[in-house]
């Protein structure tokens, strides 16, 4: 956090001034471990085994909050009889197809609960792809047991689950010594409870597995039992690199969501009309019941008049989802011919993505490419002056891309908000005007579009209607015709349709047409006519709750600086200690107050109870604090939405240099995305030419990719050159010597650093023998004023089943001293493209990939 996210690391500066724990776990000792009360040094790829031990030792020492997981969690509830666990099935889930990699949830339930359906399809060379509902249940009766000793329970499934996770087994996997992860159980379990509060902060250390989002779910499970979730000072806190990546997925850059985190429309016939998406989108019970407002509001505002209850407020005309769309499986389609043109923005994929030398093989089969960016970076050159084409496989007059280049404005030249790690949105002015023909993303997509309106302007063909019918009337600023920024956000905020009166917050939206809004969760952003996310006032930060300033800037949703603050209340709405007061049920005025904007219905008193055949926010209970549930509570097992498992367990990534030692007949997470083609070649597990593990990090002095950094001379300077963080062990027995070169290999590349010997990695012991891990910064690329080999060019292309993110922080490689010797990705010249893509989890012969790694 401190190398990567330096900013927000002043705030942990801050608490460790007033004698806040810092613990920092890492595969490496990096600036954040310098000043860390402790640093755990852990192998790549391995935190479910250890997160899991720490839930394991919470349980049987009883150190969990028995109050909150009791009333707040779903501890209590029992689960379907025919459920079976991983521990009962050799780290499979009861329901997983071994043919293709899918789990059928149906045995996953609540008892006597009903749950959407896991029917999903294949695409090509793609994961499995379905809606993924919230709901979990509908109008179900739930069955609980407030004694936690029901078999069947919750509690007691988690309690068997984790129960081989011992300090040893984690030890064993991780190569953690009993004596660090004794200090860091103690840790937890004496900084939780009704006095003290833990936070969790996680960076792509663990979202870039192929269990990413089960070891998030890992963290999610420990911090409920000891009661952090909710409370301020815990949570978990997902660090965002850019300062509007949380922006990103809000208003969303994904293929599979609309703003406000509405998932696209499937191409099947449950969700080809407005009425079958709402029932699979929408939800019985709970807050997701408000479904039907904010889809129909949200077409109201792409559409405008056009959008009428006889036309479905135009739903039909949108796009309906096929199959995987994100980056690798549009990749795949690339190499294969599948795809003609492609946008790039604020990306560089020829040395930013996974594999990057597929990547830039996949660029060569396009007819076009539009790259817009703040200098010539890798992928608009790749043509010219790639690996691929120093080798001599790819001939620049044989590629028949036709780039366009087109000059962009930086954050300083454009006026629009960040939206922050905390979802904290932040209003920025212009400072200066862009040079030349720079534009800001804003500019160029506008006139686009009008451009695009144009062409289909009058078209009366069916599929032409979401465009000809498009409310695009933003008004234009300055000579350049930029678009007025806050008449998106007004749009975005949302509005009465008749009056054009903007709404105050989501609670005004209506599923009858009559409002208008292009993101519930940002409605209120511009409330009574102020852009909100201005503010600038801090408050007085020596007042009883004045660290929430909530008159700084703008949280979604509603300014709520703190999800599910019901919980930082007991069950009769009385704060867990007055250290930690911040919402609370005041009995006198009848609603709920506090220092922040409460998550929870302001007029449900605590105890309320929900009739039998409550719908809606009237099925949840006055002390049911996780209303986006449908259930009311938090889950420490989830019936519905992973398509991985209801509880993490432990599996070794894709490519690892030892067995699983839970599960010695399982090789990586089986429902794990691998695209099996000659071009994408995998390392067998214990693969001996292997044995080294990678991970990945990145420098405060470079950006990403380094396309905005490698450029600036003032900092190519203080990082001039791709280096390599090896332990002096390894270093000994392959003869590399500090600061001079060595070679990184894979089945797909090989890449020269420079050394940099160093006790910031260290061996450690797996199973009983020592385990290597080097660490490589990934902001390099083969041009620019300081170029350097790419790291990205080393890993193969795979993806968590949930979201498709790849497995860049754990591979296996080896390491030899000296400098590569010839281009970087010629390991792969001559290998042919493949005319079609495997299923993710098919058996390739051709690919040579390892039976072992077949399900």
């Amino acid at each position: 956090m401190a190398e990567a996210h330096p900013v927000g690391f002043r705030w942990v500066m801050k608490a460790k001034e007033r004698g806040a724990r810092i613990i920092n776990v890492d595969p490496r000792y990096s600036r954040t471990s310098a000043i860390a009360d402790h640093h755990v040094h852990i192998r790549a790829g391995t935190d479910i085994a250890f997160l899991g031990g720490l839930i394991r030792h919470v349980l049987e020492t009883e150190s969990y909050f028995r109050e909150y997981v009791l009333n707040y969690t779903n501890a209590s509830t029992i689960i379907n009889e025919s459920f079976r666990d991983a521990e009962d099935l050799g780290g499979l889930f009861s329901g997983f197809d071994p043919e293709t990699g899918i789990y059928d949830r149906s045995s996953w339930m609540y008892e006597g609960g009903e749950m959407a359906s896991a029917a999903g399809v294949r695409e090509h060379a793609s994961q499995a792809f379905e809606e993924q509902t919230g709901a979990g249940m509908h109008g179900a009766q739930i069955h609980r047991d407030e004694t936690l000793e029901h078999q069947r329970c919750v509690f007691q499934i988690l309690r068997r689950h984790f129960s081989r996770y011992t300090p040893e087994m984690v030890q064993r996997i991780c190569g953690i010594s009993a004596a660090d992860f004794d200090a860091v159980a103690r840790a937890l379990t004496e900084n939780s409870g009704r006095e003290r509060t833990t936070a969790f902060c996680y960076a792509l250390g663990w979202t870039q597995h192929t269990a990413g989002v089960q070891m998030i779910r890992t963290a999610s499970i420990l911090q409920l039992l000891l009661g952090n979730i909710g409370r301020p000072g815990g949570g978990i806190m997902a660090l965002r690199g850019h300062a509007s990546i949380q922006g990103s997925t809000d208003i969303p850059t994904l293929y599979d969501l609309l703003p406000g985190y509405l998932h696209m429309p499937r191409a099947r016939e449950q969700e080809l009309d407005l009425e079958s998406y709402i029932d699979t989108g929408g939800a019985e019970r709970g807050w997701w019941s408000n479904f039907d407002k904010y889809i129909v509001s949200f077409l109201k505002a792409w559409f405008g008049d056009a959008a009428t209850a006889e036309n479905g407020y135009g739903f039909q005309a949108i796009p309906k989802i096929s199959g995987n769309h994100s980056h690798f499986a549009t990749t795949m389609r690339m190499l294969d011919g599948g795809v003609e043109g492609f946008f790039v923005m604020g990306q560089n994929p020829a040395v930013g993505s996974q594999h990057a030398g597929l990547q830039r093989r996949a660029l060569s089969k396009l007819k076009w490419l539009v790259v817009r960016d703040l200098a010539e970076i890798e992928t608009a050159t790749f043509w010219r002056d790639s690996p691929e084409v120093q080798s001599g496989e790819l001939k620049p007059e044989d590629i028949q891309t036709e780039v366009f280049l087109m000059p962009a404005a930086a954050h300083v030249e454009k006026a629009g908000c960040f939206t922050n790690t905390q979802r904290l949105v932040q209003f920025r002015d212009k400072a200066l005007e862009p040079p030349g023909d720079a534009r800001s993303e804003l500019w160029f997509m506008h006139h686009l579009a009008k451009r695009v309106m144009a062409h289909y302007a009058g078209s009366e063909r069916k599929r032409d209607w979401p465009i000809a019918n498009l409310r695009w009337d933003y008004p234009e600023l300055g000579a350049a015709r930029e678009p007025d920024v806050e008449a998106v956000m007004k749009e975005i905020n949302g509005c009465e349709v008749a009056t054009g009166r903007l709404v105050a917050g989501f609670a005004e939206l209506k599923s009858d047409g009559s409002t208008a809004c292009g993101c519930w969760i940002y409605a209120g952003i511009f409330a009574g006519g102020v852009n909100q996310a201005r503010r600038r006032d801090p408050g007085d930060l020596n007042s009883p709750g004045g660290h929430v300033s909530p008159e700084w800037a703008w949280a979604w949703p509603a300014n709520r600086r703190v999800l599910y603050n019901r919980a930082s209340a007991d069950p009769q709405g009385r704060p867990w200690s007055e250290r930690k007061k911040y919402v609370w049920w005041d009995d006198a005025g009848g609603r709920w107050t506090g220092y922040d904007v409460p998550d929870f219905p302001v007029d449900k008193a605590p105890g309320y109870r929900a009739p039998d055949d409550a719908k809606g926010m009237d099925a949840i209970n006055g002390d049911d604090p996780f209303m986006m549930m449908a259930d009311g509570r938090a889950w420490l097992y989830s019936p519905s939405g992973l398509l991985d498992g209801p509880l993490p367990t432990h599996y070794e990534p894709i490519e690892s240099p030892v067995h699983n030692l839970l599960y010695p007949d399982l090789g990586p997470d089986p429902a794990g995305i691998r695209w099996r083609r000659p071009e994408n070649p995998l390392h067998a597990t214990a693969d001996p030419r292997y044995p080294v593990v990678a991970t990945t990090f990145r420098l405060t002095e470079h950006h990403t990719a380094g396309g905005m950094s490698r450029t600036l001379p003032w900092l190519g300077e203080l990082q001039p050159e791709m280096f390599a963080e090896i332990d002096p062990v390894l270093a000994r027995e392959h003869g590399i010597e500090d600061s001079g070169w060595m070679t990184i290999v894979t089945d797909r590349a090989e890449i020269e650093a420079r050394a940099l010997v160093t006790d910031r990695m260290r061996p450690l012991r797996v199973d009983g023998r020592p385990v290597h891990q080097i660490g490589l910064p990934w902001h390099w690329g083969y041009s620019g004023g300081y170029p350097g080999d790419s790291t990205n060019d080393l890993g193969a292309i795979s993806g968590d089943p949930n979201v498709s993110i790849q497995e860049s922080k754990a591979f296996t490689c080896n390491v030899r001293a000296g400098r590569r010797r010839g281009p970087s990705t010629e390991r792969l010249k001559g290998v042919a493209s493949a005319t079609r893509g495997l299923a993710p989890n098919e058996d390739d012969a051709s690919a040579e990939t390892p039976k072992e790694e077949a399900p």
